[in-house]
């Protein structure tokens, strides 16, 4: 960033990743699940802000589902983007099986390409860009289907070493964070 203040949005942003980071040893390894979104890039920004400041190793995974033509493009300009922030990525080409529909199967590739990473980096944490919005989304989809009081629980913000530091923040404060971050690179 240049010069000027940052906006309330980017302060809130950093904030809640060093907060979510707070726990974590100068060296640590960190691993960002960025999927190319507004979300994920605010938190990759964030997590790139916080590592140089707080000596952390951080390291972006775009994981390619290639369930969609022209997926390994779109993961190559989630790299492009990462690598704009000063955030190491690569990019996990996964398998989606069939298991639990097309949604739950990706998910379930997603994650297990994002805990494959973090071990082989030695993470300490893995940051997912979910918002409040994804938070009451998911709230009424889990109700919606039956779920019960279970539905009330919905996103931890940490489960072991996953971490999702966004959950308090609405998704425009977020993405205007994401817009400010990649302004400079046109």
């Amino acid at each position: 960033m240049s010069a000027r203040a940052a906006s309330a949005g980017l302060v809130a942003v950093r904030a809640a990743v060093d907060d979510a980071l707070a726990d974590l040893p100068t060296g640590a390894a960190v691993v960002v699940g960025c999927s190319g979104g507004p979300d994920s890039l605010a938190l990759t920004g964030g997590l790139g802000w916080v590592a140089r400041r707080r000596g952390l190793r951080a390291l972006a995974v775009v994981v390619d589902h290639g369930l969609q033509a022209g997926s390994a493009d779109v993961a190559a300009q989630a790299v492009r983007l990462c690598g704009l922030l000063d955030v190491p990525a690569r990019t996990v080409v996964v398998q989606v099986g069939t298991e639990g529909g097309p949604e739950a199967a990706a998910r379930s590739a997603r994650r297990a390409a994002l805990e494959a990473s973090a071990a082989e980096a030695g993470a300490a944490a893995i940051l997912l860009g979910h918002t409040r919005d994804d938070q009451a989304e998911t709230v009424l989809l889990r109700l919606a289907r039956g779920s019960g009081a279970r539905s009330l629980a919905a996103m931890a913000a940490r489960t072991g070493r996953w971490r999702r530091p966004f959950l308090h923040l609405p998704r425009d404060l977020v993405r205007d964070a994401a817009d400010e971050l990649l302004r400079p690179f046109g």
